[in-house]
This record gives C-alpha cells, structure tokens and sequence, in this order.
C-alpha cells in the first residue's frame, strides 16, 4: 500500500460572504491523488461507498485518462435566499469533455497517450479528447430560469473602479499536455458594492498548433433580479496569430486576438 495513504488530511482552505440576499462562498485545496488508497496496482470497487476521491472522479467520469491536476476539492458556491443556486466544480466540468471522440488529431497527440504508463493498449488508442477541452458554463438548480436575451454585459460599468469586497480565484483542473501546452478551467470571482462579476474560462493552447477559449462571464447588478450571462467560444490556429506571439501565454490578453466563433446571451432569473 502507498505510503502516501496515511498522510494527515490537509486543510481546505475556506472563506463565506453575505452579500444582501446571496450566500457566496469557495473551499480551495490540494490537488487529485494519483493513486488509489488501495495502491498502485489496485482500484477501490465501484459500489464502494467508500471509495477513495481518485476512484469517485475515475468512476464517475469514465474518462482514459484525469488531467495531471485536478483541483477535486475547489469549487465557488452563490446561494440565493430564495434557492437558486449557481456552482462551479471541477467534477461537472470533466462531465462535458468528449469521451469517445478525438477532435485534435496532431503529431503530440500519439505522444500525450504514450506517456500514460497506466493505461492498456486499448486505452491508449481509445478515441479520446486529450485536450481536455470543456464548454462547461456552470451548475444551476432548477430555482434558476435562463431566458435568451440580446442584452450584453456593461462593459463600461465594469471596467469602472470600485472597491473589492470579495475576491478569489480558483483552479478546476489543469493539463501540460506533456509540455505541449496548456489546458485549464478557472473560475474567478469579485464583489463590488453594485454587484458580482464572475469570470469562467477554459483556455487551451497546443503549441504552434491552436489556441482555444471558452469564456462564461456572470454579471450581477443588485437593482435587477437576474444575472446576465455571456458565453464566448474564441479559436484560431498559431499559423493565424503570429503577430500575438508575446501573448500566448497570456489568457486575457488572447482573447482580444481570437476570433469568434459562437456566442451565446442568456438572462439567469433566480427569485
């Protein structure tokens, strides 16, 4: 049995709002173990209800492979008084990578697979998104009624100085792509004395490949009773985008460089 079975519980980091008729709170920890409680050559049983966290995510998702880090404890919590309630976990997000289809078919790709001694055969070949590639725009109860809406964001608001009530950024899961790139989903969240602001992204970057974004903003007014939603699907391939080379590394400055692809406008009604 790994060693590593018996190291104490770490602490999970935690931090609670109020803010006038919301509850807003995240819990922040350490990363996925890569190996079961069982050891590295065994698995704990599907049935399990005690199944350790690796086993849940390997179980539940059915994926060939998890990403190298998965942040299975972090997630962002907005409650309503009313019961609406709007999350983010990095368990949902992994749900929507394509599981059976392999859409970024490159030279790495072969390379990637191969690197995951783990796996059989079969697995390695399994078709795959091994970009880890996710369009997940949170989680929503049934308290929370989207409508389509051709409203959009106030930039101009936003980008207005106030002071910050809260603040904190948190990462769901993150893949190096065996040094090949990066793939990562964050969410990041302020308060301001007008309202919230949340920003959802997945990026992705398979080096002098494409560079992908999947942004999901949030923005709350408290005069209004919804929330705005905007998603934005960003891509174009390196060949595209050598003027923006300084920034490729750099999501928020990518996205002004990145063409797009899909947007979509929704009103959140939550009372």
């Amino acid at each position: 049995m790994s060693s590593d079975c018996f190291v104490p519980r770490l602490p999970v980091d935690s931090e609670a709002i109020r803010f006038h008729d919301w509850a807003i709170s995240y819990e922040k920890s350490h990363i996925l173990k890569s190996i079961c409680k069982m050891g590295s050559t065994q698995c704990c049983d599907k049935e399990d209800a005690n199944r350790c966290d690796l086993c849940h995510y390997q179980h539940s998702l059915e994926l060939p492979h998890l990403p190298d880090m998965v942040f299975h404890k972090n997630k962002l919590i907005l409650k309503h008084k009313d019961g609406a309630l709007l999350e983010f976990k990095p368990m949902d997000a992994l749900a929507l990578v394509a599981n059976g289809k392999q859409p970024l078919e490159v030279a790495c790709a072969q390379e990637w697979r191969e690197t995951r001694p783990e796996q059989t055969m079969e697995e390695k070949f399994k078709p795959f998104d091994w970009t880890f590639t996710s369009t997940y725009q949170g989680t929503m109860n049934e308290k929370v009624r989207a409508e389509a809406t051709d409203q959009t964001l106030n930039k101009f608001k936003l980008m207005q100085r106030e002071n910050i009530i809260f603040y904190h950024d948190l990462t769901l899961f993150e893949d190096e792509l065996h040094d090949h790139g990066i793939s990562v989903m964050s969410v990041r969240i302020r308060v301001m004395p007008s309202g919230f602001f949340i920003l959802l992204r997945h990026f992705l970057r398979v080096d002098d490949v494409l560079i992908r974004m999947h942004d999901t903003r949030f923005h709350h007014e408290i005069e209004n009773d919804y929330i705005l939603k905007e998603y934005i699907h960003r891509e174009a391939p390196c060949s595209e985008l050598q003027s923006s080379v300084a920034f490729w590394t750099n999501p928020d400055e990518m996205q002004n460089y990145l063409p797009v692809k899909a947007k979509e406008l929704h009103k959140l009604f939550f009372k």
